[in-house]
């Protein structure tokens, strides 16, 4: 028996789950007594939970989709979308111990506490909570929904007239595309082709009709998530982490092995799939990720992670600094291990399905179907939808806690402790509910990735230069977040939302087709189709580089797909550093997909260090003694107790300069700090795992070739 499309056993395991997590959250409800319980869970967990709440927000499972998407579109250099995160975890050995010693409650109180400013506080709160939407609850119900789409299918005898259409209208775009790789189309087929592509990219064929909607699917879930956060808060999704870690471990390694045996092993894999997917920096002019697109990725990505509304949260709920730094190191490499069993998944998806899958973002749940077993099914939709608990869980309680710290109470001050909880638990479906309907309008999960990765830079600069400078201002903070966002994020979306701009001939220019001729060894294919007269002769191949949109994130499209004559928009979000570069004077359009992804993460993130830096000079310093009470805080270790604790920042606040011996520029503006043995010993380790997960990542790669 199925119910829409799935197996009754594999519902009645995804039942099994939701229970579970329901009763998880009604047993921790009874011990939340107050916000320092639901927002921080008393200050309280070790380095075990530590670990699971650090590595059950790092792991999202919908990043199994967006790694294995980008790896089917880019080959293996895809996988540092997700991958590039491992080159901070060293920066993470000191970032953790930051939140720990701020004690504070959230990210907005930063600002509050380090500038005096009530107002930069709630703006923080207002444009995170803007951004999380967006970028992280809105992404994760795409992420999710691509998933578990190609789970939920109709029986092809059941398929109404319009759906027979869609689907065999996929298979002859996917023909028309495998013949114009190497050929040129006749004048009819390539106008045909033309009319499909549009179709094609605007996801409008599939090669399958689905059940799940996305308006029921993001409700049901995200119902789920709000019941569940708002009995139990931070602890109780701690706890789920923990169940939810052995869960990501087990979906994101079940698909290689019944993969591989499909294809008939790696050796296999490696006649299938192109040599040029296996390169860790991307392979042809095709790719985006070269070694300086990554570069650009990892900066960005290094200057904007500490502005992540959770980071307070989760570090501060540790009942230590070494709690801290374990859980988040810890969580972070098992994360790089997983992401590397991901890109695994999405080569094998190239061989399993060749280059022309409609929607590479559904390559993960198209792979579930064709691969697993029933209940190895209903175990995998368990550790996607769990994933979407244990990632929108603490950024649910992230969020209330600016929405009611830092927005509520300032508004509405003197109230009692029960009231405050009762509005931070109705905040959580509220905020879970707007993501929904910004999830409704979205469709590239790896597009809205690179978008989210952008967005952090916002206050992730601030956030960064003022634990390491005093001379950062209220004004400049100011200055250079207003013009971040205008940049990256109101900008963008303006720009896409007015017909006229999104179908203007200037900003709807394409980049310059191209053909690469290159000399490789035949495979096995090439001899069958008669290019070769044996394995690994060498013979030349020619590809076509189809041009891919200059400015919009998701290309180019026509009005109406149905009529070629039709004129052309943008489609996703606009790219505002490019056409900074065009008016410049770069010839824009003769950049490869790579320098394009650079050029734009290179410019977003100049443009906020620049500003913060330059407006900081010219402006006025904050007050000295609010500034040396809390650099002297910062620097005083966090003590084993919470009285304790207490006892020793009064201590440091009456000496401010108590610690002025341990910085590593003394009489200067910078707070870089000398490191003790426990800081050296824990870099070393961390840079020497760097280049274990590397090794590792190659070794995987070149197993069978």
């Amino acid at each position: 028996m199925k119910v829409f499309g799935l197996h009754w056993i594999d519902v009645a395991i995804l039942l099994s789950y939701i229970v579970t997590v329901l009763v998880v959250g009604k047993i921790f409800s009874h011990s939340v007594k107050g916000e320092g319980d639901f927002f921080l869970g008393g200050r309280s967990l070790g380095r075990w939970l530590q670990f699971f709440l650090s590595f059950g927000n790092m792991t999202d499972p919908g990043q199994a989709t967006t790694t294995a998407s980008s790896v089917y579109r880019q080959g293996a250099g895809g996988a540092w979308l997700a991958l590039i995160t491992l080159f901070l975890t060293p920066y993470y050995w000191f970032m953790n111990v930051w939140f720990r010693r701020a004690r504070l409650t959230t990210m907005a109180d930063l600002f509050q506490d380090r500038f005096g400013s009530k107002f930069l506080a709630s703006f923080y709160a207002v444009t995170m909570l803007m951004i999380v939407v967006v970028g992280t609850i809105a992404g994760g119900n795409v992420m999710a929904l691509k998933t578990l789409q190609p789970l939920m299918v109709k029986d092809p005898a059941i398929y109404t007239p319009a759906e027979q259409q869609m689907v065999a209208e996929y298979h002859e775009y996917v023909g028309l595309k495998q013949q114009r790789q190497s050929a040129t189309l006749p004048a009819a087929n390539e106008a045909r082709y033309d009319v499909l592509r549009d179709y094609y990219n605007r996801g409008a064929l599939q090669p399958y009709v689905t059940y799940l909607h996305p308006a029921t699917f993001y409700l049901v879930s995200t119902g789920l998530v709000a019941v569940f956060i708002m009995l139990g808060g931070l602890k109780a999704s701690a706890v789920v982490d923990a169940i939810q870690a052995i869960l990501v471990v087990l979906i994101s390694v079940i698909l290689i092995p019944f993969g591989l045996w499909k294809i008939g092993g790696a050796d296999a894999l490696h006649e299938k799939v192109p040599d040029v997917m296996f390169n860790l920096f991307g392979g042809d002019i095709a790719s985006e990720y070269t070694w300086y697109s990554i570069s650009a990725l990892l900066i960005v990505q290094l200057i904007g992670i500490a502005g992540a509304q959770h980071n307070m949260m989760i570090a501060g709920s540790a009942k230590d600094e070494m709690a801290a730094r374990l859980g988040s190191v810890t969580g972070g490499f098992s994360k790089r291990f997983v992401t590397i069993a991901w890109a695994y998944c999405g080569l094998i998806a190239i061989a399993l399905f060749g280059p022309g899958l409609a929607d590479p973002d559904q390559a993960w749940g198209l792979m579930t179907r064709e691969l697993l077993p029933v209940g190895l099914i209903g175990v995998m939709i368990t550790g996607v939808l769990g994933g979407k608990i244990a990632v929108l869980g603490a950024q649910s309680v992230a969020l209330s806690g600016l929405a009611v710290k830092n927005l509520y109470e300032p508004m509405f001050p003197g109230k009692t402790d029960a009231h405050y909880m009762v509005v931070a638990r109705v905040a959580v479906p509220v905020l879970l509910a707007a993501g929904v309907l910004v999830g409704l309008f979205l469709n590239s999960v790896v597009a809205i990735l690179k978008f989210a990765i952008v967005l952090l830079l916002v206050w992730g600069v601030p956030v960064t230069l003022l634990f390491l400078w005093r001379r950062v201002t209220r004004i400049a903070v100011l200055v250079q977040v207003i013009m971040t966002l205008l940049l990256i994020a109101v900008v963008p979306w303006i720009v896409s939302t007015i017909p006229a701009l999104a179908r203007s001939e200037a900003l709807t220019l394409m980049t310059r087709e191209r053909t690469v001729t290159k000399e490789v060894a035949a495979t096995k294919a090439d001899v069958a189709a008669g290019l070769a007269a044996q394995e690994g002769q060498k013979i030349t191949k020619t590809r076509r580089i189809e041009p891919v949109s200059v400015y919009f994130e998701e290309g180019v499209v026509r009005v109406d797909p149905k009529d070629p004559n039709s004129p052309k928009t943008g489609k996703g979000l606009f790219r505002p550093e490019v056409y900074l570069m065009k008016l410049l004077g770069f010839d824009v359009a003769g950049f490869s997909s790579a320098q394009l992804l650079t050029t734009r993460y290179l410019v977003d993130a100049a443009l906020p260090i620049v500003l913060l830096i330059g407006v900081s000079l010219l402006t006025r310093p904050t007050d000295p003694v609010r500034v040396a009470r809390f650099y002297v805080r910062m620097k005083t270790p966090v003590a084993p107790t919470l009285d304790e604790d207490a006892k020793r920042v009064e201590e440091s606040y009456a000496a401010p300069t108590r610690y002025d011996h341990t910085k590593l520029f003394p009489a200067s503006n910078w707070e870089f700090t000398k490191w003790d043995k426990t800081d050296a010993l824990g870099f070393i380790a961390c840079c020497a795992l760097v280049g274990v997960v590397l090794v590792v990542f190659k070794g995987v790669l070149v197993i069978g070739s």
